[in-house]
C-alpha cells in the first residue's frame, strides 16, 4: 500500500519494537514531528534539554536500540558528542536527522551541515536519504546495524523534500523479527542481516585447557558482559573457576560489587587487589574488554607474568592494545554459555588467600570529617540492588566506581 513517507517513518519504528523516542524539533524535521503527533498514541515523545542527552542512557538501561530526533545544522552538530560516547561506549542508537532540501544541498544553505560526513567516524553507518522510496529499507537496515554484532550508534539523515507530504511510499508492513532477512533489507545490504560471530569450539576447547593448568587465574569484567546482558553467564563462570575478579569502569554493573570474588576496579583509579592480581596472576581471562589506555597503562608490562586471553564479539578489538596469547570470536554470553557447559569446579584458596585480603575495608568510619567516600557508601547501602546509577566524567565517577 502507499502511504505518506513520514508515516513510513513511524511505521518502521513500530515494526522496530519503538515506543519511545528522544529529540528536540526544528525546522527541517518539522515534518516528521507532525507525522509523529499522529502517532503520539502508540510512541512517546521525550524532549531532552540538549540533543546529546538523548536516547544513549535509555539504550544502555533498557538494551533496546535508542532513538533520536535532530534537525538540520546546529541541532545535527549537537548530536555529535551524544554520538560518539555511543560509538565508544557500545551504545545502540538510531539517529534520525533531517537536512536542508534537495535544491539547497551543498550550497551553504541556512542550517545546512554535512552530518552524515560529520558522523561517518564515530558511527556504525550513516545514510542519506534522497529518495523517499528508499524509506523501508534504510530504516530496516539501521536498526539491524545498530543492534548486531557489537553494538552501536548509526545515523539517517533525511533530505527535507523527502519528508514533504505529497511524498509517498510503497510500503508492508514486517514484524520485527522477520524484518531483519526480508527480500528488502538483502537488496540494499548485498547479503542478510549481519550476526554475531558462533565461537569456535577448538578455541572454546583451548581456553579450557589454559584454565586446567592455571594456578593463578584473573577474570576481567568489561563492558560487553554488560551490554551483552551475560552478567548471569559470567557470575556463574566465576564461581565455577573460583577466582578472583577485577572489573573495568564500562563492566561496572556486570559482576555484583560485594561479591566475594570481586576485588574492584583495575587500572589508574583501580584497587590495590584487582592491579596487584594483575601483576602476579599466571592466566588473565578478558571478557568484553578492549584494554583501554586506563586499563592497560603500559601494554607492554601489562599482565607480564600471565598468559592473556581476550573474548570479544568485535575482532577489531582483539590484540589492538594488548597482544594476546589466545582469544574467542563471539558474544560475551555466548562465549560463557558454552565454557560452563560442563565445566569442572575449580578451587584457589591459596590465590585467593593471597589477593582477596587486600581489598579495601569499608568507607565508614567515625572520623567527624566528611569525605566522599563516607557519602558514595551511604548511598549505596540505601539503593535499592536493581537501581541505575548514571554519572558525568570526572572525579565524582571515580569514586562512584569504586
Amino acid at each position: 500500500m502507499k502511504i505518506r513517507a513520514t508515516q513510513a517513518i513511524m511505521e518502521c519504528l513500530l515494526e522496530q519494537g519503538v515506543d519511545t523516542v528522544f529529540g528536540y524539533p526544528g525546522g527541517t524535521i518539522l515534518n516528521v514531528y507532525d507525522e509523529l503527533y499522529r502517532y503520539q498514541d502508540r510512541i512517546r515523545h521525550i524532549l531532552t534539554a540538549h540533543e546529546q542527552g538523548a536516547a544513549d542512557g535509555y539504550a544502555r538501561s533498557t538494551g533496546k536500540v535508542g532513538v533520536c530526533f535532530a534537525t538540520s545544522g546546529p541541532g545535527a552538530t549537537n548530536l555529535t558528542t551524544g554520538i560518539a560516547t555511543a560509538y565508544l561506549d557500545s551504545s545502540p542508537v538510531v539517529f534520525i536527522t533531517c537536512n536542508v532540501g534537495e535544491n539547497l544541498l551543498g550550497k551553504d544553505a541556512f542550517q545546512e551541515v554535512d552530518i552524515t560526513g560529520i558522523a561517518m567516524p564515530i558511527t556504525k553507518a550513516t545514510f542519506l536519504v534522497r529518495d523517499a522510496r528508499q524509506i523501508p529499507d534504510v530504516m530496516r537496515q539501521a536498526f539491524a546495524v545498530a543492534a548486531t554484532g557489537r553494538p552501536g550508534p548509526v545515523l539517517i539523515d533525511f533530505l527535507k523534500n523527502v519528508t514533504a507530504a505529497d511524498q509517498e511510499v510503497d510500503y508492508t508492513f514486517i514484524p520485527w523479527r522477520e524484518n531483519r532477512q526480508s527480500e528488502s533489507l538483502r537488496v540494499l545490504t548485498g547479503s542478510h542481516e549481519p550476526k554475531k560471530p558462533e565461537p569456535d569450539d577448538h578455541d572454546i576447547e583451548i581456553l579450557r585447557r589454559m584454565i586446567a593448568q592455571a594456578e593463578r587465574p584473573l577474570l576481567l569484567c568489561g563492558g560487553g558482559v554488560v551490554r551483552g546482558r551475560a552478567h548471569q553467564e559470567f557470575r556463574a563462570f566465576a564461581e565455577k573457576l573460583d577466582a578472583p575478579v577485577a572489573i573495568t569502569l564500562m563492566g561496572g554493573g556486570g559482576f555484583p560489587g560485594d561479591h566475594p570474588l570481586t576485588t574492584g576496579m583495575i587500572g589508574m583509579h583501580g584497587s590495590r587487589a584487582s592491579n596487584v592480581a594483575c601483576n602476579e596472576c599466571d592466566l588473565l581471562i578478558a571478557v568484553g574488554c578492549r584494554f583501554s589506555d586506563r586499563v592497560a597503562l603500559d601494554p607492554a608490562t601489562f599482565a607480564a607474568q600471565a598468559k592473556i586471553v581476550q573474548i570479544d564479539v568485535d575482532r577489531a578489538e582483539i590484540d589492538k592494545n594488548v597482544t594476546t596469547d589466545h582469544h574467542i570470536i563471539g558474544s560475551a554470553r555466548r562465549v560463557l554459555t558454552l565454557l560452563n557447559e560442563g565445566m569442572t569446579q575449580y578451587h584457589h584458596p591459596e590465590w585467593k588467600a593471597r589477593i582477596l585480603p587486600m581489598r579495601a575495608p569499608s568507607a565508614a568510619g567515625t572520623d567527624a570529617r566528611l569525605t566522599p567516600q563516607q557519602v558514595l557508601e551511604t548511598i549505596r547501602q540505601r539503593m535499592p540492588r536493581d537501581a541505575i546509577v548514571a554519572t558525568d566524567v570526572g572525579q565524582h565517577q571515580m569514586w562512584a566506581a569504586k
